[in-house]
């Protein structure tokens, strides 16, 4: 006598798209197919992160250009504060300067807004089930990227392997940055972050570190070792 199947249970989804029209169409779109329940949605990444930690999803379908806390931020955030959570993003870009720090932050899975309903739950069943959960054109575009046979670029960061004073990685780039001389636009054109985004980590690290300006945060980098002085 054969066993009865059990019963596989639905991916807990959560949808975050600044576009309320769009939002609420990938809802709408995901509650008529199997295998998916969508238990939240959010209008940017701070909200994103804030379901992720309330409703311990197991996907989130993360839009990129979104106010307050942009897609690769809100990614970076969940897949260190909540690892068990997987980040699909589901964006109008696929380009490189968009798709790369997706992947970087921790995106297990990358499709562009033309892609359909049953699309969308092939990739949040690839990432569930360990596998990358890529659209076609991504995954050629990431061909296309390694075929380049391009020289290995140098690291635009040197963080050391143990941040000081309790800051953590991002925050170490954002100091070195500082002491390099960036602004803080440039500084988020450098990390593909938003504007907003540099102020917190640079709010965080000076409340970690008790420096009061950016003069005292380029000492505080040299005393530390992060930089170094320049040659001659």
């Amino acid at each position: 006598m054969t066993e009865p199947e059990v019963e596989k249970k639905p991916a807990r989804v959560v949808v975050a798209d600044d576009q309320t029209v769009v939002r609420e169409g990938i809802v709408m779109l995901l509650g008529l197919l199997p295998g998916v329940e969508v238990i939240g949605a959010a209008g940017d990444g701070e909200e994103a992160v804030r379901l992720v930690g309330e409703l311990a999803p197991d996907v989130v379908l993360m839009d990129l250009r979104m106010p307050r806390c942009d897609g690769v931020e809100a990614t970076r955030r969940i897949r260190e504060q909540y690892p068990g959570t997987q980040v699909v993003v589901l964006t109008t870009y696929a380009d490189d300067e968009s798709l790369f720090p997706a992947l970087r932050a921790g995106a297990r899975g990358y499709l562009t807004k033309d892609a359909g309903g049953e699309e969308i739950v092939r990739a949040v069943e690839s990432v569930l089930s360990g596998e990358a959960g890529l659209s076609p054109s991504v995954q050629r575009r990431l061909l296309e990227r390694l075929s380049q046979a391009e020289p290995q670029p140098t690291a635009v960061v040197p963080t050391p392997p143990v941040p000081p004073d309790g800051l953590t990685v991002r925050e170490t780039e954002v100091l070195v940055l500082i002491a390099e001389g960036l602004s803080n636009q440039e500084i988020a054109h450098r990390l593909h972050v938003s504007n907003a985004t540099v102020k917190t980590h640079i709010n965080n690290l000076f409340a970690k570190t008790g420096l009061k300006d950016r003069a005292q945060a380029v000492r505080y980098a040299y005393a530390k070792g992060l930089v170094r002085p320049p040659a001659g």
